[in-house]
């Protein structure tokens, strides 16, 4: 059922009556005028649109920058990144606790047996300790694989 009243038409849903705002003339507050009217928010004069134009190019040259100093940023992670993931040692040394730092085994590069006090050499090194009495880790054979057999 529906009533006239003050201010828009009256529509009882059960019990309860509903206020429905019509505008038949298609006034200020018409839902055609607001869509019309939904993305003219702007000034209506040309100097104030200047001001917002120059306004807006100033915070896109912020935001330009600032993308700059972050991809160039990324770069040089990715750069320091890759140094240091360099290729792992082919031999390692294993030290003592002591602090004259006596050679305790020598291992592979990639055995999982070697300690933190662990010191990446190349394979000359790694045959002088052997052949200077550092034991050879019984876990990854270095001795087997630099050629050196104990006679």
């Amino acid at each position: 059922m529906i009533h006239p009243g003050r201010g828009g038409t009256r529509a009882s849903l059960g019990q309860r009556p509903v206020i429905l705002h019509v505008c038949a003339g298609g006034g200020p507050f018409s839902f055609a005028h607001r869509i019309a009217n939904m993305f003219d928010d702007l000034p209506p004069d040309l100097e104030r649109l200047e001001v917002l134009r120059t306004w807006h190019q100033m915070w896109l040259a912020r935001i330009d920058d600032k993308m700059a100093r972050l991809r160039k940023e990324q770069e040089q992670q990715a750069r320091a990144e890759a140094v240091r993931v360099e290729r792992a040692p082919d031999w390692l040394i294993e030290y003592g606790l002591n602090r004259d730092a006596i050679p305790n085994a020598v291992h592979t590069g990639d055995c999982s047996m070697a300690g933190k006090r662990s010191k990446g050499v190349d394979s000359d090194t790694a045959r002088r300790a052997l052949a200077g009495g550092v034991t050879a880790c019984s876990f990854c054979r270095p001795d087997t694989e630099l050629g050196i057999l104990d006679g």
